[in-house]
């Protein structure tokens, strides 16, 4: 069960630095994304034989949405707000070498889940709950977090969690993030963001740190693969599979959806982090956040 955002997100894709006050030239696609959508989308690429997604969408593209995720092997619980227009994001590519992205956000009907869409028999048959950080970052769906976590701690179900923006996490403060962290079993920061929330320059010694408060820390490296953390110490370095990128969006997606996915056949951390590093490296040779339609 996945609990995220799902958004449309229109990917420019351009060569070298924007020219400012004139044109810049670029291919242009418009794709269904979102950070917890995606990581639904590559868990049932992955394997998952049932994934559920709970995310709110407008009525402007409700439909296509669904139809989307359902190609994709999502069983989706989307809640249609009746006054905000689904969220977009317009990711900026830039195609060089790295094909690094930036993102303009409008969190839009996704930021908007409360604990009124939530139900218990969400949860019935699940056997990991996982939580897009976005979440944390409005406070409708941080409410929603908690009771949702509340459930999942009930029943037993363990509950992961990627802190997803480093930037926001800025404006919500380190401090309030961990403190919304608790009860967590699983975190996946990338290196920004695992830095970010401990103050360490070093990712290694980062992802170290972050082990002492949640019991695991897989921590996305990018090209440099994964670091796996227990108890305050890396456990494991997982290295990146090699890849040529066209669109880093959504590659820590992939990494976390595989991940999931693995774990769930009962593979260990390890193992499961070099499946994420294989998806991750699918993902970036591909323009967009999703697995190709289909298993």
């Amino acid at each position: 069960m996945v609990i995220g955002d799902v958004v449309t997100d229109v990917v420019a894709r351009h060569r070298g630095p924007l020219a400012s006050g004139t044109d810049t030239a670029a291919v242009i696609r418009t794709l269904p994304g979102g950070a917890g959508a995606n990581v639904a989308c590559w868990a049932a690429r992955s394997g998952c034989r049932d994934v559920r997604l709970l995310g709110r969408v407008g009525s402007d593209a409700a439909a296509w949405h669904e139809r989307e995720l359902i190609a994709s092997g999502v069983s989706p619980r989307l809640v249609v707000d009746p006054e905000a227009p689904t969220g977009t994001v317009i990711c900026l590519v830039d195609t060089g070498a790295a094909a690094e992205r930036t993102f303009l956000t409008d969190s839009g009907a996704s930021l908007r889940l409360e604990p009124g869409d939530w139900s218990e028999a969400l949860l019935d048959g699940v056997a990991r709950l996982h939580l897009s950080g976005y979440l944390l970052f409005s406070e409708p769906s941080r409410a929603l977090v908690g009771v949702a976590v509340a459930s999942a701690r009930a029943r037993g179900v363990p509950v992961s969690l990627d802190p997803a923006s480093a930037g926001f996490l800025l404006e919500l403060g380190v401090d309030r993030f961990l403190a919304l962290a608790e009860g967590v079993d699983v975190l996946l920061p990338n290196r920004d963001e695992s830095c970010l929330l401990t103050g360490l320059p070093d990712p290694a010694d980062a992802a170290a740190e972050l082990s002492r408060r949640v019991p695991l820390v897989v921590a996305k490296q990018g090209v440099d693969g994964a670091l796996v953390a227990r108890s305050g110490a890396v456990c494991a370095r997982v290295p990146a599979v090699p890849a040529t990128p066209r669109d880093t969006t959504g590659a820590g997606d992939a990494f976390t959806g595989a991940f999931l996915a693995s774990l769930l056949t009962g593979a260990g951390p390890e193992a499961s982090a070099a499946a994420g590093c294989r998806a991750g490296a699918l993902a970036v040779e591909r323009v967009g956040g999703r697995p190709p339609a289909g298993r």
